[in-house]
């Protein structure tokens, strides 16, 4: 599910730039411009995914119009997050697979202590191209 929430970006003067997510009551920082506002993505992906793990409601957003008046002379612009691949692509958990191989193939990797968990995602990685 994607929703489009408000953000404030707020320059403190100092190193970095304050990041407001009303919708969530939340705050983060960024650097510059676009930090900030990958921080926001990063910051709503999450906080959506905790509500949802605890069976709660995604807050609607709000019109930027009114986040606009509730802070004058700040930059407000709207920030996008996808929270099914959100959680698709910050989900760490292990899945256990059985895969099957042959007997000789098993006593020599065993003797040699491969990590057949590390060789399996370091090959399915190199197969699908990915980092």
């Amino acid at each position: 599910m994607k929703k489009t929430y408000p953000i404030v970006i707020e320059d403190t003067g100092e190193k970095y730039l304050l990041v407001r997510i009303p919708d969530f009551d939340g705050m983060t920082q960024g650097i510059d411009i676009t930090e900030a506002i990958d921080m926001a993505a990063d910051w709503i992906g999450l906080a959506g995914n905790d509500l949802e793990d605890h069976e709660k409601s995604l807050p609607e957003p709000s019109d930027i119009a009114d986040v606009q008046a509730a802070f004058p002379g700040a930059i407000v612009t709207l920030v996008n997050v996808d929270f099914v691949v959100y959680r698709r692509q910050n989900d760490s958990r292990a899945v256990k697979k059985n895969c099957t191989i042959p007997s000789w193939l098993n006593a020599a990797a065993e003797k040699a202590n491969i990590n057949f968990s590390a060789v399996l995602q370091e090959g399915l990685k190199r197969e699908m191209h990915l980092e």
